[in-house]
């Protein structure tokens, strides 16, 4: 799993400016590998509905990855009859490989991909990118499971859709309805944030990509869809869905650790609702109360039980101590990742020593509220004693909340929005050219334009 930091924060959700005609807005990849049976019908057919429907200039990619029979010199033939359409050729297999490749080199603002049987219903081609267009949602995808949704395929497709979205559901809390249906779209500047994250080279490619996007916050944009199985399709069900499975493990255990960067794209716009300031109030502190009182009542029962443990074999006061520290390295780190939301390795160690300090005061008033007990009388009841545990307890958590709040973990996100918002150096971008097959590590910063495309415009389809 990726865990290099990304190479930016989201710019702001915005409508795409308006400009010239003939600047290509939609970028159709058709990923396919020994398609040379399907590949011709589909691109004069996707093509054809584009110039008939769609009312900005477009662009039609046939991404071929190492295919083996003539599919690579029926997509030149087709990039030489149809100004549209542009072919590219990637020396390795992998639809997730593919769709990087090309998103990775396109200047469009809004790309798509489909697959190159067109099961899926070509009027919702608009529906999908049209969110996108205004700003509106960050990613699209079709969905065949949704209550209006229209679908014809066998039984054994539906269960193992059906199946593999809830394990999805179980596994990654993913809260879009398909995974795997082949008809996504997604902006420029989001792929350019949102790709260098995605592992994945084969068919899990998308889902991980849309499990990331969910997690850091992105909106996702669902359309009800009209699908058609292929009964021809070559893709091997039993293979696929054993290297899916893998990559929700690998993906499940980096989301777990932490290890993924997602802080840096959490919430990245600057018009969240969320983050309007409520006069008296700090942000986060009703939701940090509430995990810091869920946690506290965890660690308390935690410790009462590691207490009464060691008191079996040791004295009060060291059975206290032991099952105090060892309750406070594990409130430390449940509040570092929960309440506070602190994720990753990094200031681990700090924090747990600054921990360290918070339970030092917590020691004293519980090891004082012990020795007042234990002169007030000679042998008090274990019941006695407890109470007066919980009770110096109930005080140190209050002095705990707000030096975690204050000291520990202090709210760095007006840090983070200041970075945010600073330009990027054009020197950090690389100008090195894109090769096929390679994954770019820079990304321009340019703002595409784009204006509809309406019938009395000059268009360079018009003069063919």
């Amino acid at each position: 799993m990726r865990t290099d930091t990304s190479p930016g924060t989201l710019p702001a959700r915005e409508h795409l400016p308006a400009a010239p005609a003939g600047t290509p807005v939609l970028d159709v990849v058709i990923p396919v590998y020994n398609e040379e049976k399907d590949l011709q019908p589909c691109v004069r057919r996707l093509h054809e509905h584009l110039d008939r429907t769609f009312p900005y200039a477009f662009r039609i990619t046939i991404a071929d990855n190492a295919s083996t029979d003539t599919t690579e010199q029926l997509a030149r033939q087709l990039a030489a009859q149809i100004p549209e359409v542009t072919a590219f050729r990637l020396e390795q297999k992998g639809r997730g490989r593919a769709l990087r490749a090309v998103w990775s080199a396109s200047d469009a603002p809004v790309l798509a991909y489909m697959d190159v049987d067109l099961s899926t219903d070509l009027n919702a081609l608009l529906p999908l990118v049209a969110p996108l267009i205004s700003g509106h949602s960050d990613l699209a995808i079709g969905s065949r499971l949704t209550r209006s949704s229209r679908v014809v395929r066998g039984p054994k497709r539906e269960f193992i859709s059906r199946a593999y979205n809830l394990v999805l559901r179980g596994s990654l809390q993913a809260r879009f309805s398909d995974a795997q249906c082949g008809f996504k779209a997604i902006r420029r500047d989001v792929a350019q944030v949102l790709l260098p994250l995605v592992e994945d080279t084969g068919w899990f490619f998308d889902t991980e990509m849309l499990v990331l996007a969910e997690r850091a916050g992105l909106r996702i944009h669902e359309v009800p869809v009209d699908w058609v199985d292929d009964p021809d399709s070559t893709v091997h069900i039993v293979r696929t869905a054993t290297d899916d499975l893998k990559g929700v493990w690998r993906v499940g255990r980096a989301l777990a650790t932490g290890s993924l960067p997602l802080d840096r794209l959490t919430r990245p716009f600057g018009d969240d609702p969320r983050d309007r300031d409520i006069e008296d109030v700090p942000k986060g502190l009703a939701r940090q109360l509430v995990g810091f009182c869920v946690v506290g009542a965890l660690s308390t029962l935690f410790y009462l039980l590691l207490y009464s443990g060691f008191r079996v074999f040791t004295g009060s006061q060291t059975a206290n101590a032991l099952a105090l520290l060892l309750s406070a390295v594990a409130n430390t780190a449940a509040n570092r990742r929960l309440t506070f939301g602190v994720r990753g390795r990094g200031g681990a160690v700090r924090h747990q020593a600054q921990g360290l300090v918070v339970f030092g005061i917590g020691l004293a008033l519980t090891s004082g509220s012990l020795a007042a007990l234990n002169a007030a009388t000679s042998e008090p009841a274990h019941s006695t004693e407890l109470a007066v545990l919980i009770a110096a307890n109930l005080a140190a958590t209050v002095l705990r909340f707000l030096l975690f709040r204050a000291w520990v973990f202090p709210d760095r996100r007006e840090d983070d929005a200041a970075r945010a918002a600073a330009p990027f150096s054009s020197s950090s971008y690389d100008t090195a050219p894109f090769r096929a097959g390679d994954v770019a590590d820079s990304w321009p910063d340019a703002t595409v334009q784009l204006m509809p495309v309406r019938p009395h415009d000059t268009d360079a389809r018009d003069l063919r």
